[in-house]
C-alpha cells in the first residue's frame, strides 16, 4: 500500500521520515501518524497499526525512538 491517507507520507519514504527529527517531532506534536494521520501516535510518530506493519529496518528506528534515542 503506497499510503492510507493522501495527507500522509508515502510508505516508501518512511525510513527517511523516521531519520528526520523534525518530521517525527512534528507528527508527535500534532498527534497524527506519519502514514495514515491516525490518532494517537507513539514516540516514533506512528500509530499502533502502522508501527505493527513496519519492516525490520523501520522497526529498528521505531524502537530507537521509543527508547528515547533519536536516530
Amino acid at each position: 500500500m503506497d499510503r492510507v491517507n493522501a495527507e500522509g507520507i508515502r510508505r516508501k519514504d518512511l525510513l527517511w521520515a523516521l531519520r528526520s527529527r523534525r518530521i517525527v517531532l512534528l507528527a508527535r506534536r500534532r498527534s497524527e501518524c506519519l502514514l495514515c494521520r491516525g490518532h494517537p501516535v507513539d514516540e516514533s510518530g506512528l500509530c499502533t497499526v502502522c508501527a505493527s506493519q513496519a519492516t525490520e529496518q523501520e522497526a529498528e528506528l521505531i524502537e530507537r525512538w521509543r527508547a528515547g534515542q533519536e536516530p
